[in-house]
């Protein structure tokens, strides 16, 4: 198996801080950022940051869904890490200054890839499918960050 990654990045004019507190709200800013490849999103402990659990089902493709349930662990400054229970899943979200009153996040998720030609179309596909899903997310956080 090869290791699949995405990686998807987006400027804010927010502090990091700003920036940092709404991504790390699963409870109230994180539902209204999702796009329609989500569904079934709930919290299950906590709701901010380290130490929170969330399930959601992802509609990666027509055929792809995966149901997810990532716990949350913050081991970095301004940094979330989601890890999945039901697969290698791992999204490590940062959050970065970029110049004055600026910040930039940046969305990094990896897995564990399939073997053979469906590996190679997996690590060619699906990257691009889940940053345009990840692009998405971040576009609906400007509009929260207003």
């Amino acid at each position: 198996m090869g290791k699949v990654q995405a990686t998807t990045e987006r400027d804010y004019q927010a502090t990091p801080e700003q920036v940092y507190a709404a991504l790390a709200d699963y409870t109230t800013v994180r539902p209204r950022l999702l796009p329609a490849q989500y569904s079934e999103y709930e919290v299950k402990a906590g709701g901010t940051g380290a130490g929170t659990q969330v399930h959601w089902r992802l509609q990666a493709t027509e055929k792809r869904v995966r149901d997810c349930l990532f716990t949350v662990s913050a081991p970095g400054e301004r940094q979330l890490v989601e890890t999945d229970a039901n697969s290698s899943m791992v999204i490590t979200w940062t959050v970065a200054a970029a110049g004055a009153d600026r910040a930039r996040v940046t969305v990094e998720a990896s897995w564990q890839g399939a073997t053979g030609i469906g590996g190679f179309f997996e690590r060619t596909f699906a990257p691009k499918g889940l940053n345009r899903i990840h692009d998405a997310v971040l576009a609906k956080l400007a509009d929260e960050l207003g």
